[in-house]
């Protein structure tokens, strides 16, 4: 399975076949076969491998930090430093498979990749939720708008970190995530977002005016 995923992440689902697969592994085709009776199943289970490690590498460690707000941002940061790590040797697999497989037909591996990332989706939501509650984020803000702008700026930066190997778009994401978090809390949700160790202390207009005239 997780030998599947990997190549599928680089590949694509539709690349992944249990011959393709035994021949990755130095395996027969028979010996695969007794695991993944069909091509399906074996984009399934690579599926199910890569939604355990995403929850093993980005969702647990997120989960044992604080609540609210700061949860919200270590989500962002355990996404970025899953792709800088390099988890998955192509990239985010979810971001692969949604865009391999976003305008084909309905079936049941389209519709698991859509519950994957629906379960990830959630997961920021709910995080956004909890920081509202907790009035870190006024009380008219919409944790599901907030999730899907962070969202957009996880993925973004997976695709050009990859597509031109340049760790730069990590640092602008990381950029983009704390602005966006910072524009939006509450004084008490300013205090309990801490500043992204890539990106140090967020600078304010006032404070690049200063700078400049110290200069």
């Amino acid at each position: 399975m997780r030998a599947a995923a990997d190549l599928a992440s680089v590949e694509g689902l539709d690349g992944l076949s249990i011959g393709r697969l035994a021949s990755e592994l130095a395996m027969s085709k028979s010996g695969l076969f007794a695991h993944f009776g069909s091509k399906e199943e074996l984009q399934l289970a690579a599926i199910e491998g890569a939604r355990q490690r995403y929850v093993q590498e980005v969702i647990r460690p997120a989960l044992a930090v604080g609540a609210g707000i700061t949860r919200l941002h270590a989500l962002c940061e355990a996404f970025l430093s899953y792709i800088e790590r390099g988890v998955f040797p192509g990239g985010c697999f979810f971001a692969s498979a949604m865009a391999e497989f976003d305008a084909k037909a309905p079936g049941p591996v389209r519709a698991r990749i859509a519950e994957c990332q629906h379960e990830w989706m959630s997961t920021l939501e709910r995080a956004a939720q909890d920081a509202r509650a907790r009035r870190q984020l006024p009380a008219d803000s919409d944790p599901r708008q907030l999730a899907f702008e962070l969202e957009g700026a996880l993925l973004t930066a997976n695709w050009y970190f990859h597509l031109y190997a340049d760790s730069g778009y990590l640092l602008r994401a990381r950029r983009a995530v704390q602005a966006r978090l910072a524009s939006e809390a509450t004084p008490a949700g300013r205090r309990a977002l801490r500043p992204t160790p890539q990106t140090g202390q967020t600078s304010t207009p006032n404070d690049r005016a200063t700078h400049r005239e110290q200069q």
